[in-house]
């Protein structure tokens, strides 16, 4: 069954950002967004790495057929990086991060860099 998570953004007084996919495996990573044609608003997906890096955060756009919000975040929660990716690109992030947060362009308007997000398991709310 798969873990999903609601981001919220301390920084700005919880407010939520997306509710979002935890990806911890190397096969959902890979898999990540491609073939797909769409993405639900208020829905995203979270690449989860096991170490600060960029190499390991960067995200390819190959056979994402529509453009993403994303954020990298670093592993105590803060995005480093926040930019518009589009389709047929690749991205590395401008500082290390343990997590990408990939949602539709609008999420950008609720996370910036430099912001505080925060993963609740959605069970708990």
């Amino acid at each position: 069954m798969p873990r999903w998570v609601l981001v919220r953004n301390k920084s700005r007084g919880d407010a939520p950002v997306v509710r979002a996919r935890w990806c911890g495996s190397f096969v959902c990573r890979l898999r990540g967004l491609t073939f797909r044609r769409s993405l639900p608003e208020g829905e995203g997906l979270l690449l989860v790495e096991s170490r600060l890096s960029r190499s390991s955060a960067a995200i390819h756009m190959a056979f994402v057929f529509f453009p993403l919000g994303v954020a990298w975040i670093d592993a105590a929660g803060c995005a480093v990086d926040c930019r518009l990716a589009l389709p047929w690109r690749l991205y590395v992030p401008s500082a290390p991060a343990q997590y990408t947060l990939e949602g539709r362009p609008s999420m950008l308007e609720a996370v910036a860099v430099g912001d505080r997000l925060e993963f609740v398991d959605e069970a708990v709310g």
